[in-house]
């Protein structure tokens, strides 16, 4: 018997197959719905309807959310005309950057359900969401619903559950849902993605993802509105911020387009710095109290993934160590390897490699010339310049729109937002189960099989305008 079989009849998420209990945690986590879902339509390749000029709504304005906008008055054919936001000055604010820029957007803010208002105006194509987590998928179903193409920060979604009702409203409404994951479109991930389409690493045999980022003070940072959420989201242990090492990597493997990942299996250390800092503001600060000797989420997760076709997949997850930033991104197969962090002091991106050493800097400069995309050589040197996370944040949403008003394919569709995101409460499955493995649901009913790879060689579109 399969254990997603056996965990849905025991109805208890904690029990091994020897019959040992091992921590009751959370029995609904695992839902078995691969084998109930029938596909509605097949999301994958979809393309919708053109869109000439691209009418976005934005629902929160904080860092990432006032980022967006400043990047999306770079670009021609769209109208910014809605923003929302709990906090009236964050959206007047941006209302006040906007009409810098020549948009007229209307304001939604001042109640905990202004954001739905928005959704439902019938002059929207696209609604951008960029709130904390736990409103990811609410909003971004109740805009698939309005009639809305959605594109929704990391993670889409921290639940199995979720990542299926997000599949499945995509499917019955015909509706994008692309979740947000920027590395897909940074410059060196960019690269390896077309140097895997090119045959250039041969058969991809393994991968691996991270991130690795010492945010620690800023999780207890309290802000007017959602105070300490961040906090609140790191009491769950597993690997909670996957999609940025594991996207990039998951379109070299042809992820939901050729392979699936099949099963994971996840562990963590201990925590051995949140809840002493917890602690210690607890004994301060009356805000803090809530969090006074509860269990976090350990220092480092490390989670290991076997896709259908036997490649394995390697993430990690730290935040709270002093370590340097590390989106580690590398690629082995059975002609080349490539490699992404350390960052090295030269500037150069990363590392290839043809056999045992890694290729001097003039070699690599010669492939990247050789393999650099369409999308870079288009419009690489605008995106350095806009900014985002070094440019891979104006070329994510120049890509989208330029998708969206082509009628072409996504890069990212509503099964890579569940696919990438459901490696999250998994994680935290295995982990609080002793590391015992568990199935990755098929958010594709077997489409997987026959779904076509990722396409960034822009042989179509590309024609989005950008202002000078």
């Amino acid at each position: 018997m399969k254990k997603r079989e056996f965990l849905k009849l025991a109805g208890l998420g904690g029990i091994s197959i020897t019959g040992k209990t091992n921590q009751i945690f959370k029995p609904n986590l695992v839902e078995p719905r691969s084998g109930d879902h029938k596909q509605l339509f097949n999301m994958s390749g979809y393309a919708a309807p053109k869109i000439d000029t691209v009418r976005i709504g934005y629902i929160g304005l904080g860092n990432r959310g006032s980022g967006a906008i400043n990047r999306i008055v770079n670009l021609e054919n769209i109208q910014v005309k809605a923003v929302a936001d709990i906090v009236s000055e964050k959206a007047d604010k941006a209302k006040k950057q906007l009409e810098s820029a020549g948009q007229q957007p209307q304001v939604y803010s001042g109640s905990q359900d202004a954001w739905k208002r928005l959704c439902e105006r019938s002059d929207l194509d696209l609604i951008y969401i960029c709130t904390p987590w736990n409103l990811h998928t609410p909003m971004a179903l109740y805009a698939m619903e309005q009639g809305k193409h959605v594109a929704v920060e990391i993670p889409a979604a921290t639940s199995v559950g979720d990542c299926w009702k997000l599949v499945e409203t995509s499917e019955r409404t015909k509706m994008h849902c692309m979740m947000l994951e920027n590395c897909c479109y940074d410059f060196f991930e960019l690269l390896t993605l077309n140097m895997a389409r090119q045959g250039f690493f041969g058969e991809i045999v393994h991968v691996e993802g991270a991130y690795i980022h010492d945010i620690f003070e800023s999780l207890f940072e309290k802000n007017k509105r959602f105070d300490l959420w961040r906090l609140k989201e790191n009491q769950r242990n597993g690997n909670l911020y996957p999609t940025h090492g594991l996207g990039p990597i998951a379109q070299i493997l042809d992820i939901n387009r050729g392979d699936r990942m099949d099963f994971l299996v996840s562990m963590s250390s201990n925590d051995f710095m949140l809840k002493a800092k917890a602690n210690q503001l607890a004994a301060q600060d009356a805000d803090f109290k809530q969090f006074a000797d509860k269990k976090f989420r350990g220092n480092m997760n490390t989670t290991t993934i076997k896709t259908a076709k036997g490649k394995t997949i390697m993430l990690q997850h730290d935040v709270s160590s002093p370590r340097p930033y590390s989106r580690l991104h590398l690629i082995s197969g059975t002609k080349g390897a490539a490699q992404k962090y350390p960052l090295l002091e030269n500037g150069q991106e990363g590392r290839i490699s043809k056999g045992h050493e890694w290729l001097n800097e003039n070699d690599f400069k010669a492939f990247e010339q050789k393999y650099q995309p369409e999308i870079v050589k288009k419009v690489g040197e605008l995106a350095k310049k806009v900014g985002g996370h070094g440019g891979m944040d104006f070329l994510m949403d120049w890509r989208l729109i330029d998708c969206l008003r082509n009628g072409l394919p996504l890069d990212q569709d509503v099964y890579d937002a569940a696919s990438w995101s459901v490696i999250s409460p998994l994680s935290e499955w295995s982990v609080a189960n002793k590391s015992n493995s568990i199935d990755i649901p098929d958010f594709t009913n077997g489409s997987w099989k026959k779904n076509q790879p990722v396409d960034i060689t822009l042989k179509d579109g590309g024609n989005t305008g950008v202002k000078s």
